[in-house]
């Protein structure tokens, strides 16, 4: 894979992170709370596996281990974006995190495609 597009699944990567921990954080104040509890979760959780794999992408790990981290990831992308998505028109940072975590669940897919190509 050219250093161009790791650099931009990296870059899709940070940004989804950013945006998940930033909406769940914004959840928490919200009046109704107790229905963002799921749409929480799943963000947090996206949050750490956008992470873990970004690091695992970072130092190049083996093929393998690789191959199955994004396949996390791009599921705690898609769970994270269905709820936020539900949310989108009534909470700006759901909007953005939808989008976001999309980005990254895109970027992953080509980075699998890469590496079974």
């Amino acid at each position: 894979m050219s250093s161009e597009r790791l650099a931009a699944a990296i870059d899709a990567m940070l940004e989804c992170e950013e945006a998940v921990t930033a909406c769940a954080a914004a959840m928490v104040g919200e009046d109704d709370v107790r229905e963002l509890h799921d749409a929480i979760i799943r963000d947090l959780n996206c949050s750490d596996t956008v992470a873990t794999t970004r690091r695992l992408i970072s130092r190049g790990s083996d093929a393998a281990l690789l191959s199955a981290q994004l396949e996390a990831c791009v599921i705690a992308c898609e769970h994270s974006a269905e709820l936020c998505a539900e949310h989108a028109n009534h909470h700006e940072h759901c909007r953005i995190c939808s989008q976001a975590t999309l980005r990254c669940a895109e970027a992953c897919r080509q980075i699998l495609h890469r590496l079974h190509g």
